[in-house]
């Protein structure tokens, strides 16, 4: 009888072996980057390769005199949550920065960095101001509570932001961790890009680290999609941590060293990493810095970060006292609502952390024995395996991959008609009535969406309804562009504590802005010797539309003498677009409607777009009382 079962195991393996020797992970990784331009939001560039998709979300930001269009939908939804998308930023730079030879090898190179441009042109717009941080566009509740198309809808999309007042050290802190990590992208083909992300990384981590506090408590519409439920410790570590691979300045080392304790790097030992809990990156992270010798005075904490990185890979492998759930067929499951998250996260630190051990000629020692970094790599790709399809079902859960692949992706943009086949509307609840309720296949391919997938017992449902096992979201797919491009390169004999300098792909690119004019703070040519005014002007941010470059100004008007200043008169003087924050009168402006005089020492800002350089600006008028 053993030797029986023997066989059969034995049949079952070598099955299972051939199975995993067919897939083709240069499609796969395609695919899985193709699934970015499918998420897109704004205006889509000519080189579009998803043409079901059409321009969307074209006046985000302008009811809050800001330009905060493009970016991504997050999942299924018509919804830009800031958090995700920065973690996605992240973990797609992290992929690109360690095996971007690999890309470049299968021709992806150019396509993954397009889709990391995508996302942190968008960051770069959200963060106007050094502590100002536009954190959400839309809200979940309005969004969810319609189906359409993102060319076609008409829900609520105000923008939400943290500020001084208002603080999120957690979004702030991602956002400058993903920022770090695509300035290392993009340090060899556009130098001046990556250190502008780089100026900007650095702006929010000293937000984030200066202005403590939890995001969704400032941007309270939040809370039932993106809460923080493991704070910001995490963000700000994570953040220095990116930092400091970018930069490799000792001053983030150091902040690693003096805050594992107080903030949690040393002390939890972690059995998921996702867009939440970062703890296990940025122990891995440290670990690779202990590894290359960086520790210097550091090295005892750094041990302790090293420590706990062994102890999630060895949950994950089963060998320690505080194991990761497995189904029966073997996929990491933690829970039932879009587990494949956790999956392909976890599959990219087991995979990167076991090219770090084999540089470094080490192994993880597990509470039940050691483990050798192909066991690492390898338990990595059996799950990229049973999500390409070597599963008990059957079933490819990346859509497009496989003869097999879910059809009826909670999506709306893939559910419905596209723009371009049939442009009549779709109302807010007719996309329900028409389309949602569909017992039939999407009429558009979500080539490469990861799904949510299978539950506990690798039971999954094909319906549309079913949410948590058939939505995809962007950091779903963001670690698996390095993972597959590792499966499909291999290591190349590549040293991983080695920098690995990353090539301008050979790929169109989208044409830079033109350079930023630094306006001079503008006169005040009010009648008299003394001014009781200073107007300063600043760039804020720029942007390209229909072949034209568009400037954002922040003008602060600061009253400087020792009286309250009442009717106010401002003149703006060559201004070719809106303006926010002044109301018009006769032959000029006054305060705003919620603003009636301007206290001693007091100031206060309003803001203009137009694609010109500065408007004149100066005080034509005032009474002091």
């Amino acid at each position: 009888m053993g030797k029986i079962l023997f066989l059969v195991n034995l049949f079952l393996l070598s099955l299972a072996s051939a199975a995993s020797a067919s897939h083709d992970y240069q499609k796969a990784l395609s695919k899985s980057i193709l699934f970015f331009e499918a998420q897109r939001s704004g205006y889509l560039p000519s080189n579009q390769r998803i043409n079901w998709r059409g321009n969307s979300g074209l006046l985000d930001g302008k009811a809050n005199g800001v330009d905060l269009v493009g970016g991504y939908y997050d999942a299924g939804d018509n919804v830009k949550f800031g958090l995700p998308m920065a973690f996605t930023i992240t973990m797609m730079s992290w992929g690109i920065a360690e095996y971007g030879k690999q890309m470049a090898e299968s021709g992806e190179l150019g396509h993954a960095m397009e889709a990391v441009k995508w996302g942190t042109d968008y960051l770069i717009k959200a963060h106007p101001e050094p502590y100002v941080l536009y954190g959400e566009v839309g809200d979940g509740n309005t969004d969810h509570y319609c189906w359409q198309r993102p060319e076609d809808m008409t829900t609520n999309r105000q923008a939400y932001r943290i500020d001084t007042a208002h603080p999120g050290s957690d979004l702030a802190g991602e956002t400058a961790a993903a920022m770090a990590a695509a300035s290392i992208v993009f340090r060899r083909s556009d130098p001046a890009y990556s250190n502008q992300l780089l100026d900007h990384a650095k702006q929010l981590f000293d937000f984030a680290d200066k202005y403590r506090g939890k995001y969704d408590f400032s941007i309270s519409v939040v809370q039932k999609y993106y809460r923080s439920v493991s704070g910001y410790g995490d963000e700000l570590l994570w953040a220095a941590a990116w930092l400091h691979e970018a930069t490799d300045e000792p001053y983030y080392l150091d902040y690693l060293g003096s805050n594992g304790g107080p903030l949690g790097g040393t002390g939890w030992a972690m059995t998921e990493f996702g867009w939440d809990v970062k703890y296990a990156g940025v122990q891995v992270l440290v670990s690779k810095f202990l590894l290359q010798g960086k520790a210097a005075h550091n090295w005892q904490v750094f041990e302790k970060y090293r420590q706990n990185a062994d102890f999630f890979m060895c949950s994950c492998l089963g060998k320690s006292s505080n194991n990761v759930q497995r189904t029966p067929g073997g996929l990491l499951f933690r829970q039932r609502w879009n587990n494949l998250q956790f999956v392909t996260s976890a599959s990219f630190l087991l995979t990167i952390f076991s090219d770090y051990l084999q540089s470094a000629g080490q192994n993880v020692k597990c509470s039940s024995g050691v483990v050798m970094p192909s066991d690492l790599f390898n338990f990595a790709k059996s799950q990229v395996d049973y999500i390409l399809g070597d599963n008990p079902r059957g079933t490819s859960y990346m859509v497009g991959y496989g003869s097999t692949y879910p059809q009826q992706v909670h999506h709306r943009a893939s559910s419905i008609v596209s723009i371009k086949v049939d442009d009549s509307f779709v109302s807010c609840r007719g996309g329900y009535a028409t389309w949602f309720s569909r017992k039939a296949s999407d009429p558009n391919l979500l080539d490469g969406a990861i799904v949510g997938g299978p539950d506990a017992y690798d039971n999954f449902a094909d319906e549309r309804d079913n949410y948590e096992q058939t939505e995809p979201a962007t950091y779903n797919n963001a670690p698996l562009i390095g993972l597959l491009a590792r499966l499909h390169g291999g290591n190349g004999g590549f040293n991983q504590l080695l920098p690995v300098v990353i090539t301008k792909p050979n790929v169109p690119t989208r044409p830079k802005p033109l350079p930023i004019p630094q306006p001079k703070p503008s006169p005040a040519p009010v009648t008299g010797a003394f001014s009781p005014f200073t107007v300063k002007q600043t760039t804020t941010t720029s942007w390209i539309a229909h072949g034209r470059t568009y400037y954002r100004y922040s003008v602060i008007v600061n009253n400087k003498s020792s009286k309250t200043v009442k009717d106010l008169k401002i003149i703006v003087s060559k201004l070719y677009g809106p303006i926010w924050g002044l109301e018009k009168v006769v032959d000029g402006y006054s305060f705003p409607p919620w603003l009636d005089s301007l206290p001693a020492g007091k100031s206060f800002e309003f803001v203009y777009i137009h694609s010109a350089t500065p408007a004149s600006i100066w005080i034509s008028g005032y009474t002091l009382v």
